[in-house]
């Protein structure tokens, strides 16, 4: 597939809005669920990994905090390769990568062997699944594409749900070893959501040339809206505290002496709460009053987010934990089924594939110091509260800069056309003139009356031989 068909799809094609788009959405929900619930996921083995490496919290933080600075880091590579050579190749490329990261990290006799290769590898692979299957989900949806992200982005929580507790049976029956070797095996089915990714085509129009390439692999052009840098901003300092509590709440329960099983299953009431939140948060945005401020919709769902957090500093045994895990899926939900919708709806559909790696590389970095952080914290505490806090006090911070900044420093932008708009309008150009509805009897009566105008030679007696 060349440049130009995978850059921006092609030019004019109406969004289907359905038909194969729902196998599109099914495999960006498998990607989605993957892609967020693996590092969270994998949290259930850290207190094996620390008997077996001799390590602290940060030590294993670390795990979950590259997984995550490799799909948010490698975004721009993740744009070249799309632009370069298409979505679903690019897929293929990213599970086969996700699945040999896990495997050879069951074969690890070091921590840093376990970051090169559950954190670099696997991390890698999934971010060249979950980028490319945003950018098909955009073309394959218009106007429902508010509830087709929402539909998406529930696959995280459902994963969640399905492999956080996997992971711990896996763990108590094979070790970490044989768990991560298995969680391998099943990362090989990113390589089927990728076979789904059919790429929209044109249809050819008489007369036309062939389509042109476009050559622009990475548009930086983008960083001249004010609306795109204030988003990056506040997701940037958004995802510093956004991730730390998911991370850290199972072994914050099992600090408290519950036991592994019970602990673990606090992800599965997350992830569960999270099921519903998302389609819900995608429903509510997609209405016709509520769509065009999405943006102070999802500036309230990180305020909803970070008062979770600073209420779940408070918990003191297992029933706290669960009201905690309860409201934070819900807002959390909220979270994940705006920003990227809030994102296409900032700079396009054409210039997202690009927009969307930029803002997982600058977020990529707060990725890097998130989950660390805490875990230093902790470390030198020995008190899950502090971190909490933290976390709760970095993600309000981001909803107050979106909300200020966009209230305040951003001017109402003129409406992009959409897609269904610009192909209607060039129908219409290549539409042949309609019948004016001319009589044709008073064509003849004009030509016989008055033949000299019309060109024609006249025959009278006068003038004959």
């Amino acid at each position: 597939m060349g440049g130009a068909v995978v850059d921006e799809g092609p030019t004019g094609v109406k969004a289907p809005d359905g038909g194969w788009g729902w196998a599109v959405l099914f495999g960006c929900f498998v990607i989605t669920g993957f892609s967020y619930a693996f590092p969270k996921a994998v949290s259930v083995f850290f207190k094996e990994l620390i008997q077996e490496f001799g390590i602290g919290y940060s030590d294993t933080a670390w795990i979950s905090s590259i997984l995550l600075a490799m799909l948010y880091g490698t975004g721009p590579l993740c744009s070249v390769c799309v632009n370069r050579f298409g979505c679903r190749p690019v897929m293929l490329v990213g599970g086969l990568f996700a699945s040999l990261g896990m495997v050879a990290a069951s074969f690890c006799r070091s921590i840093i062997q376990v970051y090169l290769t559950t954190g670099v590898i696997t991390g890698l692979g999934l971010a060249l699944n979950f980028q490319p299957s945003l950018i098909m989900l955009n073309r394959y949806f218009s106007k429902r594409r508010p509830m087709a992200n929402g539909l998406a982005a529930a696959g995280s929580p459902v994963f969640l749900c399905a492999l956080s507790p996997l992971g711990q049976l896996l763990q108590d029956r094979y070790g970490w070893r044989g768990g991560f070797l298995i969680l391998g095996g099943l990362l090989l089915n990113c390589c089927v959501c990728a076979a789904l990714m059919r790429p929209l085509v044109a249809m050819a129009q008489p007369g036309s040339g062939p389509p042109r390439s476009s050559r622009r692999l990475l548009d930086l052009s983008v960083f001249r809206d004010r609306g795109f840098v204030l988003y990056t901003v506040a997701a940037s300092v958004m995802v510093l505290g956004l991730f730390i509590p998911p991370v850290f709440v199972v072994s914050y329960a099992k600090d408290l002496g519950v036991p592994d099983t019970k602990a673990a299953f606090l992800l599965t009431i997350l992830g569960f709460i999270d099921i519903f939140a998302r389609p819900a948060a995608g429903f509510v945005a997609g209405l016709r009053k509520v769509r065009p401020y999405s943006v102070y919709l999802f500036s309230f769902s990180m305020f909803f987010n970070g008062l979770a957090d600073l209420a779940g500093s408070t918990a003191g045994d297992y029933g706290g934990l669960v009201v905690f895990c309860i409201f934070f899926g819900i807002s959390y939900g909220m979270v994940g089924a705006l920003q990227f919708e809030v994102l296409m709806a900032i700079v396009g559909t054409h210039k997202f594939s690009s927009a969307i790696g930029l803002v997982l590389l600058m977020e990529a970095v707060a990725v890097l110091i998130g989950p660390p952080s805490g875990g230093k914290l902790l470390d030198a505490t020995h008190v899950y509260m502090y971190v909490f806090i933290l976390a709760g006090a970095e993600v309000l911070t981001s909803s107050l800069i979106l909300l200020l900044g966009n209230f305040f420093c951003i001017r109402k932008k003129p409406k992009e056309p959409q897609p269904e708009v610009v192909a209607a309008e060039e129908e219409k150009l290549h539409k042949p003139p309609a019948d004016s509805g001319v009589d044709l009897r008073e064509v003849e009566h004009f030509l016989k009356a008055e033949p000299e105008k019309n060109g024609e030679v006249v025959h009278t007696p006068e003038t004959s031989v």
